[in-house]
C-alpha cells in the first residue's frame, strides 16, 4: 500500500509538471503576426495562385490612418508588401481620413474593393488584386447616418449564382443584394438585424450548402474582442446562433482577437482564419497585429474553437482543372 502511495503521487505530481509546461507554453508562446508592424481588421482572399490580405493600417489614437494597403503570398507564412493601394487623401474626395476595414470581391476580372472612410462605406475598382484602385461613384456607398449604427466595416459575399451580397455595420448588422455592376443595391431591401452579442466586423461564407455569419462581439479596445458566427440556409437569413461561441477568443498573451475574415484553400476543404489581436507585448486596441489561424469544422458542420498558439503550415494553391 505504501509503495501505490508513492506511485499514485508521484504520477500526481508528474501530471502537475506536465500540466504547467503546457499552461506556460499556451501563455507564453504565441506565434508572431504574419506582417510586421500594426496592422488590424485584415481581410483575407485568394485569387489564381496567390493569397491576399487587406488591412487596417494600425497605430493611431482613433485609428486615424489614411491609407490602404495590400500584401500577398504564395504560402500564407511569407508575406510581399504590394504598397499602398488606396490613398484617401489623394483618390477618395470625400473621406480623406479614418481608413478602415476593408473587403475584397472580384467578378468578371474586376476587382471591388469596399472600405471604410471617415464612418462612410465607399467602393474602389480595379483591373488586378494589387490595384491600384479608383473610387467608383464619387460618394459613398453607404453614407453615414443612413441606418443605426455606424456605417462601416463592409464585407461582400459572392454566392454560387453569382449573386453578390453586402454585409455592414456597427451596432447593427445589414445585409443587401447588389445589384449586378457590384455598386449599387435597393436602399428599401436592406435587412437589419442584430444577433445576440454583434458588435460589428461581419463575415460571411458558404460551406456544403451551409451560410455562415461570422461577427465580433465586445469593443476592439477590449481583451475579451472576440467572434461568434451563426448559420442560415439562405445568405439573407433568418440565421440561428451557434451554442459553442465564440469561436475565437483571447487567451494567455493573445488579447482581444477578433475583426476576422476567413479564407478556403481553393480545391480543399481547408480553411484559415485572419484577424488581428493585441500587439505583444504591450498591445491595445489602437496598437494591433494581424495573425493567420487554422480553423476547422466538426463532422455536423460547427466551426470548431480556434487555437491561437497553433502555427500556420505553408500553403499552395494548386491550379485547378
Amino acid at each position: 500500500m505504501q509503495l501505490k502511495s508513492k506511485l499514485i503521487t508521484f504520477g500526481g505530481a508528474l501530471c502537475f509538471f506536465i500540466s504547467v509546461k503546457v499552461l506556460a507554453a499556451d501563455t507564453l508562446n504565441a506565434p508572431a503576426p504574419v506582417l510586421p508592424g500594426l496592422y488590424a481588421d485584415p481581410h483575407i482572399a485568394a485569387f489564381g495562385k496567390r493569397f491576399y490580405l487587406y488591412p487596417t493600417t494600425d497605430g493611431t489614437v482613433g485609428w486615424m490612418s489614411t491609407h490602404f494597403t495590400c500584401w500577398s503570398s504564395a504560402d500564407l507564412v511569407r508575406w510581399k508588401p504590394e504598397g499602398t493601394i488606396l490613398d484617401l487623401p489623394k483618390d477618395v474626395s470625400w473621406g480623406p481620413i479614418r481608413a478602415w476595414a476593408p473587403a475584397i470581391a472580384q467578378k468578371d476580372n474586376r476587382y471591388y474593393y469596399y472600405f471604410s472612410a471617415d464612418v462612410n462605406i465607399g467602393v474602389a475598382v480595379a483591373d488586378k488584386p494589387t490595384g491600384p484602385f479608383k473610387d467608383a461613384l464619387g460618394k459613398p456607398l453607404v453614407p453615414k447616418g443612413m441606418l443605426r449604427g455606424q456605417m462601416i466595416d463592409p464585407m461582400v459575399f459572392i454566392d454560387d449564382d453569382g449573386a453578390a451580397y453586402l454585409y455592414f455595420g456597427q451596432g447593427n448588422c445589414n445585409a443587401v443584394k447588389l445589384n449586378s455592376d457590384m455598386v449599387s443595391y435597393d436602399s428599401t431591401a436592406i435587412i437589419s438585424f442584430k444577433p445576440q452579442g454583434y458588435n460589428e466586423g461581419s463575415f460571411v461564407f458558404k460551406r456544403k450548402g451551409i451560410y455562415y455569419l461570422m461577427w465580433s462581439e465586445f469593443d476592439t479596445r477590449d481583451p475579451r474582442y472576440s467572434v461568434a458566427y451563426a448559420t442560415s440556409r439562405s445568405p439573407l437569413g433568418p440565421f440561428t446562433r451557434a451554442t459553442s461561441n465564440p469561436v475565437l477568443k483571447a487567451s494567455g498573451v493573445v488579447k482581444g482577437a477578433g475583426h476576422h475574415s476567413v479564407v478556403q484553400v481553393p480545391g480543399k476543404d481547408e480553411w484559415y482564419i485572419a484577424y488581428h489581436r493585441f500587439k505583444i507585448p504591450d498591445g491595445n486596441g489602437y496598437n494591433r497585429e494581424t495573425c493567420i489561424s487554422p480553423m476547422r469544422f466538426d463532422k455536423d458542420g460547427n466551426i470548431l474553437p480556434v487555437d491561437v498558439f497553433e502555427k500556420v503550415k505553408p500553403v499552395t494553391i494548386r491550379r485547378l482543372k
